[in-house]
């Protein structure tokens, strides 16, 4: 089950002023509740201004509940979460505005148990991130970000508290796990000034980088979800439309174009992937992918899958924890929601139909290698993880 992706800040991106229509992605993306790789537990800071409290919910029972993980100490707003797979829960907090410590906390009878496992310096400009949860569900990672190298960190599952990882040339952003074990992690990387490229890194070879997108030269290709069991891979680029982003698919390790259809792109509101169906063995086309939609009067939910030329919109559960979800392997959306009356909820929505029998042969004929659809751009294929980087500029056949 696919946890959300961390999105960049504006700041980050170097973009100021987008339209929100035009691919652009909230300020900062925060999903509010942190949930397992496995689907079985997930986190949040609870409470009301001040008084704020981390909250754990177990998800894998016959129905969901929250323990409440309070300590002597309200939590600061922006103390970062992430949970882990045996119901412990990481802290991360930022104190004297450069040293982050990191706790666990679990339940113990009526209090709550922290562990203390040690700080890690973030100087200067410098900040640190905790990445989304690891598919083992034992070690977490931050990346620490520089001016110009971008540090990762083992904060918790080590032998003896954060140790240093790997050290990455450029800023990066973003964090997207590769495979089930692990091992490769993919970062969208900005190189002195240059564009955007997700690249690759190779966890248990010391930090090795491979470029993993590169769709034209001055593009910017950031990746936002991957499906390890398929093979899909969901990217944010401009290479169809320069100076504005796209949402677009491909498949890891394929030598077909990334196809951007049209029907992910919205003219007054953005649009991000937050969920992609697991269990799909070698059939991308066939993944169900969850959409939060955020347009000027709120927030709702989109479904789709890459052999479907449409895109299926609902309205979120009243009090959904917009951009917080999680699909089971038999095509089940289940998206976290909180109310008065029902303080840990899951709402269940059922995959999205069986798409139209010609977007079924248009898949079908992109997997015997044909190119891309008519109505859709052609451009560079996606680097394949241990394949040098495109440097001729031809669109792939």
């Amino acid at each position: 089950m696919t946890a959300c992706a961390i999105e960049t800040t504006a700041e980050d991106d170097g973009r100021d002023g987008e339209h929100p229509g035009r691919g652009a992605r909230p300020t900062e993306f925060t999903a509010g509740l942190t949930i397992t790789a496995n689907g079985a537990y997930a986190a949040r800071l609870a409470g009301d201004g001040d008084a704020l409290y981390v909250e754990r919910w177990t998800l894998d029972g016959p129905e969901p509940y929250a323990v409440p993980l309070p300590l002597d100490q309200p939590e600061e707003p922006g103390t970062q979460l992430l949970p882990l797979a045996d119901g412990r829960v990481l802290v991360a907090r930022r104190v004297d505005g450069r040293r982050n410590t990191f706790s666990l906390l679990y339940p113990t009878g009526p209090a709550t148990g922290e562990l203390r496992l040690g700080a890690v310096e973030a100087p200067g400009s410098e900040r640190l991130v905790l990445l989304p949860p690891s598919p083992d569900g034992i070690r977490a990672y931050a990346l620490c970000v520089g001016p110009d190298t971008t540090t990762l960190w083992l904060v918790a599952g080590g032998a003896c508290g954060p140790e240093r990882v790997a050290e990455v040339e450029g800023r990066c952003a973003g964090g997207v796990w590769l495979d089930r074990t692990g091992r490769m992690l993919a970062l969208d990387r900005r190189l002195d000034g240059g564009p955007v490229k997700a690249v690759a890194v190779d966890l248990e070879r010391g930090g090795e980088v491979t470029p993993l997108l590169q769709i034209t030269e001055d593009s910017d290709d950031r990746l936002l979800l991957a499906d390890p069991d398929s093979g899909l891979l969901l990217i944010r680029s401009d290479a169809p439309s320069p100076g504005h982003d796209r949402l677009g698919w491909g498949v890891l390790g394929s030598l077909l174009p990334v196809r951007f259809p049209e029907c992910l792109r919205l003219d007054d509101a953005a649009v991000t992937p937050f969920a992609v169906q697991p269990g799909q063995v070698l059939m991308p086309e066939t993944c169900a992918v969850a959409l939060r939609i955020d347009a000027a009067g709120g927030s709702w939910v989109g479904t789709w899958q890459p052999m479907s030329r449409r895109m299926g919109q609902l309205a979120a559960p009243v009090g959904w924890l917009a951009g917080a979800g999680l699909w089971t392997a038999g095509g089940v959306l289940r998206l976290p929601y909180v109310t008065a009356g029902a303080p840990c909820g899951l709402a269940d929505v059922e995959a999205p139909p069986e798409p139209e029998p010609d977007a079924v042969a248009v898949a079908a004929g992109a997997s015997a290698g044909a190119g891309p659809a008519v109505e859709e751009p052609r451009v560079c294929r996606p680097v394949p993880l241990q394949q040098a980087p495109l440097t001729d500029g031809k669109p792939a056949g």
